[in-house]
């Protein structure tokens, strides 16, 4: 069993804040995957699911972030749960845009939901960061932060959100290489070739061969119809 926390600030007005990104990845992880109704508990929101035969609890706390910490101790210690069964989905300053990378435990990166959930379970839980990229001034970070998504970069958010979901039975599986390479693929397909023949059409010839290509073509054409000519004392 495994917890999934989406960490964000609950109400209205905050729901499209970057901050609100964990919110947003759990929210499509459970739509995705057919999950169970919200319903209140441990205060936080919480829905029950499966994944690659493992059971997921997925848990948004109610407390705003900088208390995250407490729905989640409370969740681990009734499923008598360990840090190794949690997976935080969050947003990562120091991350370009579009980018995520998956770790277990480290310290908080001024991140004040993993700082409160650190003080209540400790730093051994995983981490699914989601880029949200820095503003380049300092003095922008709250802002930047605690301000919506741009209308330009929604549809790359939508792309974002919906590989996290689709690729989620990997982490199930705590495979996180395979899940950070799928996201990947799904982020950045690879691209066909732009050359005019396929691979398979492609021959190889040996030196011998070539060789052999060259004396025949040397063997033909004018200059060796002139030469037998002169040969055969033809005028």
């Amino acid at each position: 069993m495994l917890l999934f926390v989406g960490l964000g600030n609950p109400g209205s007005k905050y729901e499209n804040h970057r901050h609100n990104v964990g919110f947003m990845a759990v929210n499509e992880i459970v739509r995705r995957h057919n999950f169970s109704p919200d319903r209140s508990r441990w205060q936080a929101l919480t829905c029950e699911g499966t994944l690659s035969g493992t059971k997921i609890v997925a848990i948004k706390p109610q407390t705003f972030m900088n208390e995250s910490g407490r729905a989640v101790g409370e969740a681990m210690r009734f499923f008598k749960l360990t840090p190794a069964d949690v997976v935080v989905f969050y947003d990562e300053l120091d991350l370009a845009f579009g980018k995520v990378k998956v770790k277990v435990g480290g310290g908080a990166a001024g991140h004040n939901g993993i700082r409160s959930i650190t003080s209540h379970i400790g730093p051994d839980f995983t981490r699914v960061r989601i880029g949200i990229g820095h503003p380049g001034d300092k003095a922008r970070v709250h802002g930047h932060v605690l301000g919506d998504f741009a209308k330009a970069e929604m549809p790359e958010l939508e792309k974002i959100l919906s590989a996290l979901a689709s690729e989620a039975r990997y982490l199930a599986e705590n495979d996180y290489p395979r899940y950070m390479s799928q996201l990947a693929l799904v982020m950045q397909p690879q691209r066909p070739s732009s050359g005019t023949l396929k691979p398979e059409t492609v021959v190889t010839t040996s030196p011998v061969k070539k060789a052999d290509q060259f004396k025949k073509q040397s063997d033909e054409g004018p200059l060796a119809d002139a030469l037998r000519a002169l040969k055969n004392g033809d005028t």
